[in-house]
């Protein structure tokens, strides 16, 4: 199931064609992947990446995909040596002072960057005595399904007389997509910056976007516009919707029913059927793909006759 067939089937799911439950529904998918990837870890979506720790650094960036942790391992002169994860209070007692360095033997995870809020970093201890080559695996929110999202703007092309002021919540107009919703600052008339805060979906990369004049102050201004430079997915398939679809499908109906404020049974519906569809997804994830015939033996199941 690509995104395209998974959007029109929400819709046609919920029977509902009206303009805002339409533009949620890149939000219900989301939600929907986010709590499917927090319940189940599939071997098939882990990866692996190397790097170095810094000479008396303790920190370690960790990947903007990054969802949890499999492995972190130094390759020394010994060869590999895995880490043991620990509570960074740990670290804290058992090195107390940064300059208490040597080969790292643990590590945990520290949180938001300094320098950025949304990227973690990682504690190690001790202090590295050297720059060791790193080896992390790891599990990873794959890219959404949502096809077209906007991940960067282009150049602005200010316009001119529009009413000075930041605004939240400005619907962008124009390309192939739509629900792109951005914050618009202007100073001398001049839109001076836009940052996004909802990309939409079904963009394309050179899309020319602008606003509606109106939404802006006092409705005055013109000649805005700026292009779309990057997107997320422009085939709108994904590991899920190649692999294991009922569980994206059930899990955005729920989000959808509650956005529709729908009765409680259909509520519960699509949470039981989003719940069969993750114990059978369990089962692929969680099991089927952590073992083999040869060490297990094949699967078997108790099977009963007319007779029995």
């Amino acid at each position: 199931m690509n995104y395209v067939t998974l959007y029109q089937t929400i819709q046609n799911y919920a029977e509902n064609t009206e303009s805002l439950f339409v533009s949620s529904i890149p939000t219900f998918v989301q939600q929907a992947e986010e709590r499917i990837f927090n319940m189940i870890q599939f071997p098939s979506l882990r990866k692996n990446v190397t790097g170095n720790l810094t000479l008396n650094n303790q920190y370690l960036s960790l990947p903007t995909d990054f969802l949890s942790t499999y492995s972190l391992a130094i390759n020394t002169a010994n060869g590999y040596e895995y880490l043991i994860n620990k509570d960074v209070n740990f670290i804290r007692q058992a090195y107390p002072k940064a300059t208490d360095t040597g080969v790292p033997q643990y590590y945990a995870l520290f949180g938001p960057q300094f320098s950025s809020n949304t990227e973690l970093s990682a504690i190690v201890g001790p202090t590295p005595d050297s720059s060791y080559p790193v080896e992390l695996h790891y599990f990873f929110y794959p890219a959404s399904i949502v096809q077209g999202i906007v991940t960067l703007l282009g150049a602005i092309t200010g316009g001119t007389l529009y009413t000075n002021g930041t605004y939240a919540n400005i619907p962008l107009t124009g390309g192939s997509g739509a629900g792109a919703v951005a914050t618009i600052t202007i100073a001398a008339g001049i839109v001076t910056s836009v940052t996004l805060t909802n990309g939409g979906n079904f963009y394309v990369v050179g899309d020319v976007l602008s606003f509606n004049a109106a939404n802006i102050g006092i409705g005055s201004g013109s000649g805005f516009s700026i292009p779309v430079t990057a997107i997320n997915n422009s085939t709108g398939t994904s590991w899920l919707g190649d692999n294991f679809d009922p569980v994206l499908l059930y899990g955005s109906m729920r989000e959808a029913m509650i956005f529709m404020k729908g009765e409680q049974d259909m509520v519960t519906y699509y949470e039981q059927k989003f719940t069969e569809a993750v114990a059978l997804a369990k089962r692929l994830g969680d099991g089927l793909e952590r073992g083999d015939a040869y060490r297990d033996g094949q699967t078997k199941l108790n099977v009963s006759g007319p007779n029995s």
